[in-house]
C-alpha cells in the first residue's frame, strides 16, 4: 500500500466517524494518531515525526488571533444573557410597522444586529425563536414562512463580523483577521438585504403570509422614538465602536473584542439586567465554547500533519491541477464540494478539514485568500440551512412551540437557500464586494 492510498483511507474512515456523530476534536486527533501507527507498521511513517506535535500544538494556543475568541463569546452572552435582544426587537419591530411583513424584517434586522455582537449561531436562532417566532404566529404569520426568517436570520452571525468562524479561518489561512472582518461586512449586509428584499416582496404579494399589525396596538410616535432610543442606540454604538476599532486600526481584535466585553457588562448593568446567576452562565457558556475551538485547533492540526506526510494534501493538489480547470472553474469545483459537505457535516469540520486542502491551491490560481474565505462564509450558511443536518432547524424546533413540524421548517428555509446563491454570485461577479474595504482601510 501506498502511503497516499494510506491518506485517502484515513480522510474516508475520519468522515465516517464523525457521521456517526463522534466529538470533532477528539475524532481529528484520534484516527489519524490510529493511521499514524498502522502506517508505522506498514513502514510508510516515521512516528518520531510526532514528537514536533507539542510545539505545534502550543504555537497555536498562543496565537494571538485566536485571544479573541472567547472575549468576544463573552460580550455575545452578555448581550443575550441581559435580555438586551428583546428590547431591540421591539423596537425595530415598531419603526418597521408600515413595511409589509413588518414583524419579519424587525426579525431579520435584529439577527444582523445581533450576529454582530456574537458570532454564535446557535445562540441567535435559539433566543429569536423563543422571543420572536412565537409573536409572528400570534400575528396570523405563516408557519413556514415565519421559520424560514428566524433560520436564516440567525445563521447571518457566521458570516457578519465577529464572526468565529471568520477568526478560525484567518488562523488557518494565515490572513490577517482585519482584513477578512473588512471583506465581509459588505457581502454579510447584502445577504441580510437581500433576505429583507425577499420578505417584503412575498408579504406585498401575499398579505396573508404576514398580515400587518393592528393599528391600535401601535403606540404613540413619541414612545416608538424613546424605545428606540432607549434600546437599539446603545447597541449600535457598542457595536460600532468594536467594529470601528478594528477596521481603522486603533485596536487589533482582541483589544477590541476586550473593550466589547467590559461594554456589553456596563450596558447590561444600565438596563438593571446584570445578575450574579446570568454573569456566572454567560462565563460557563464562554469558557465551553472556546474550549471547543481551542480543541477544534488541535484535532486540526494532528490530523492536517498526519495527512500532510501521508502525502495526502499532494495527491489531491494534482488531481486538481491536472484537470486544467480555470480560475472561476476552480471556485465553482471547490463551493460546490463545500456546499455538498454542509448536507451532513458542520462547519467547525468543513472549516478544519477540507478548506485546508484548497487552500495551497489559491496562489496557482489567483485566487485572494479573502475573497475566498468570504466565498465559504457565504457557502457555510447553506450547511445551516441543509437537511439532513440543518442545525439551524433542530435549534428552532427545540424551541418552538408545539405543533411546528420540522418538515415545515425546512420547507420554510428553502427560498432563503436561493438567496444565498444569489449572494454568492454577486460575488463571483463582483469580487469588489469583499476586496474594496480591506483596500479601503489598510492599503
Amino acid at each position: 500500500m501506498s502511503p497516499e492510498i494510506l491518506s485517502l483511507l484515513m480522510f474516508a474512515v475520519t468522515c465516517g466517524v464523525l457521521l456517526l456523530g463522534f466529538p470533532v476534536a477528539f475524532t481529528l486527533a484520534g484516527v489519524p494518531l490510529a493511521f499514524a501507527l498502522i502506517g508505522t507498521g506498514l513502514g510508510l511513517f516515521d512516528l518520531r515525526l510526532l514528537s514536533a506535535l507539542p510545539s505545534r500544538y502550543f504555537g497555536v494556543m498562543s496565537n494571538e488571533v485566536l485571544v479573541a475568541v472567547p472575549l468576544f463569546l463573552f460580550m455575545g452572552y452578555v448581550v443575550e444573557r441581559a435580555n438586551i435582544v428583546n428590547r431591540l426587537f421591539f423596537s425595530l419591530q415598531l419603526a418597521a410597522r408600515h413595511l409589509p411583513g413588518s414583524m419579519a424584517v424587525a426579525a431579520l434586522a435584529t439577527c444582523a444586529l445581533f450576529a454582530t455582537a456574537t458570532g454564535i449561531v446557535g445562540a441567535v436562532v435559539t433566543l429569536m425563536g423563543l422571543l420572536a417566532f412565537p409573536v409572528m404566529l400570534r400575528a396570523g404569520y405563516d408557519q413556514r414562512f415565519a421559520a424560514g426568517v428566524i433560520c436564516a436570520g440567525g445563521c447571518l452571525g457566521i458570516l457578519i463580523p465577529p464572526s468565529i468562524m471568520l477568526i478560525v479561518y484567518a488562523a488557518i489561512a494565515q490572513v490577517s483577521p482585519v482584513r477578512l472582518y473588512a471583506a465581509a461586512i459588505l457581502p454579510g449586509f447584502l445577504l441580510a438585504g437581500l433576505y429583507m428584499l425577499y420578505v417584503v416582496g412575498r408579504a406585498y404579494l401575499n398579505p396573508k403570509l404576514a398580515p400587518k399589525p393592528p393599528e391600535e396596538t401601535i403606540p404613540p410616535t413619541a414612545q416608538i422614538i424613546w424605545q428606540m432610543i432607549t434600546s437599539f442606540v446603545p447597541l449600535a454604538v457598542l457595536i460600532l465602536s468594536v467594529l470601528g476599532a478594528i477596521l481603522l486600526g486603533l485596536a487589533t481584535p482582541a483589544e477590541a473584542a476586550g473593550v466589547g466585553s467590559a461594554g456589553a457588562l456596563i450596558l447590561a448593568a444600565c438596563y438593571r439586567a446584570l445578575t450574579w446567576q446570568r454573569l456566572k452562565e454567560a462565563v460557563f457558556l464562554t469558557a465551553r465554547t472556546a474550549a471547543m475551538v481551542c480543541w477544534l485547533f488541535v484535532g486540526s492540526w494532528t490530523f492536517a500533519s498526519v495527512f500532510s506526510y501521508l502525502g495526502g494534501h499532494k495527491l489531491i493538489e494534482h488531481w486538481v491541477l491536472a484537470a486544467e480547470l480555470s480560475p472561476i472553474a476552480f471556485l465553482i469545483l471547490a463551493q460546490c464540494i463545500i456546499f455538498l459537505l454542509g448536507w451532513p457535516l458542520e462547519w467547525s469540520e468543513i472549516i478544519i478539514i477540507f478548506v485546508p486542502i484548497f487552500l495551497p491551491m489559491l496562489a496557482t490560481f489567483g485566487i485572494d485568500p479573502l475573497l475566498f474565505g468570504v466565498l465559504v462564509a457565504l457557502n457555510l450558511q447553506t450547511s445551516f440551512l441543509t437537511p439532513p443536518m440543518a442545525m439551524a432547524a433542530y435549534y428552532l424546533k427545540g424551541v418552538s412551540p408545539p405543533g411546528v413540524e420540522l418538515m415545515t421548517i425546512f420547507r420554510g428555509v428553502m427560498p432563503f437557500l436561493a438567496m444565498v446563491f444569489v449572494a454568492m454570485f454577486l460575488l463571483y461577479m463582483f469580487p469588489g464586494l469583499a476586496l474594496w474595504l480591506p483596500v479601503v482601510f489598510f492599503g
